[in-house]
């Protein structure tokens, strides 16, 4: 996911490689072409070229991997058709290994028939899996009312686009809010709860006037959902913000998720928010939250990140040090900084969970 304008882009879609269902590199579609060249060529200029031929009993598996039933037939047929050419030398082969080429030709054309209509197949699933994971956690836009936003989303579970770190950010009638989670557990198991939280906090935004209810909201959801689930063990950390009207102050609220950093001046500060309990934990029997309001300044930014980029360590067990590198991308813009730090953090730790990264930039005139 490059940014959350272009999520779900990776190397080839979302970073798989050939053996887990991309087309193949050039060099295996090349492959068998080039043995059939190299053969042919060998076999008509060399006297002893006929060494050689046991190679094209292996082109037509070969172009298996690659090609349709179609051009898969077209190559067997050339190999078939070479050992019969008297001008390479391969016209002598006995009855049973020209047998034997012929039933690997065919066999080659029927598993690449097979081979064909399942990738469609699961092109078309791995699509609309896609697409409702898309649902989930769909794109930001640039801006949310007059603020700026630029996220990133590295799912930890491989070959998914969505896992158990979730964030939005909406307008509403109590200014701009925004949230930033991580349910327990990561992959398509946490997708369900995901949708739970973001569907609680889409519909406190528009009735719920302070953050401590929206917080609360979220809170019984989860509680709700777990009540009749033995064992559920159903939490989630949350970070909450709400910006004035004027955007000159943020308040915060923090439910066991890492504070924000603010970025100003080329100083990069993580605020010293109230921590509080995970929702899902019925915040209504514990004390709730405490909201604390940070007052802001032209050209700040706010930069916040799951605990999959906070806690990501390097070969000496070492702890990611964001507040730091984020000083030290001061001079990126918003819609690169996100990047800027995957690339440093992937380059330097092994990243163990879903890296969720989100910046608000609010335009302050």
């Amino acid at each position: 996911m490059t940014s959350v304008r272009g999520w779900w882009s990776r190397d080839y879609g979302d970073g798989r490689g050939w053996l887990q269902g991309a087309p193949p590199p050039l060099w295996v579609r090349v492959l068998p072409v080039l043995l059939l060249l190299v053969v042919t060529v060998a076999t008509l200029v060399s006297p002893d070229g006929h060494d050689f031929g046991f190679l094209l009993g292996a082109i037509p598996p070969l172009a298996v991997l690659s090609y349709g039933p179609l051009a898969t037939a077209v190559l067997s047929c050339l190999v078939v058709i070479l050992l019969n050419v008297p001008a390479t030398h391969l016209n002598h082969p006995g009855d049973t290994d020209l047998l034997t080429v012929t039933f690997v030709a065919l066999l080659s054309v029927f598993v690449s028939y097979v081979r064909s209509h399942r990738d469609a197949q699961l092109v078309t699933e791995r699509a609309v899996g896609e697409a409702v994971q898309r649902a989930v956690l769909p794109p930001l836009p640039e801006r949310v009312g007059s603020v700026g936003c630029t996220g990133l989303y590295r799912a930890a579970e491989h070959g998914t686009l969505v896992g158990g770190d979730f964030f939005d950010v909406r307008d509403g009638p109590f200014g701009v809010r925004a949230v930033m989670g991580d349910v327990r557990g990561h992959g398509l198991a946490a997708v369900s709860t995901v949708v739970s939280l973001l569907g609680a906090f889409r519909e406190a935004v528009l009735d719920q006037p302070d953050l401590e209810s929206v917080a609360a909201r979220m809170d019984r959801r989860l509680t709700v959902d777990s009540a009749d689930v033995p064992h559920a063990e159903l939490f989630a950390t949350a970070l909450l913000l709400e910006f004035s009207a004027d955007l000159r102050s943020v308040r915060v609220v923090a439910c066991g998720h890492p504070a924000p950093v603010l970025l100003r001046d080329g100083l990069a500060q993580e605020l010293a928010v109230a921590p509080g309990a995970p929702v899902g934990l019925a915040l209504t029997g514990l004390e709730p939250p405490k909201e604390i309001t940070v007052e802001l300044g032209p050209g700040d930014r706010l930069f916040i990140a799951s605990d999959g980029v906070w806690e990501a360590r390097d070969r000496t067990g070492r702890f990611y040090p964001l507040p730091e590198r984020l000083a030290g991308f001061a001079d990126a813009g918003s819609a690169e900084l996100p990047e800027r730090v995957w690339a440093d953090l992937a380059r330097g730790c092994e990243v163990r969970d879903d890296a969720t990264m989100l910046v608000l930039t609010p335009e302050i005139t």
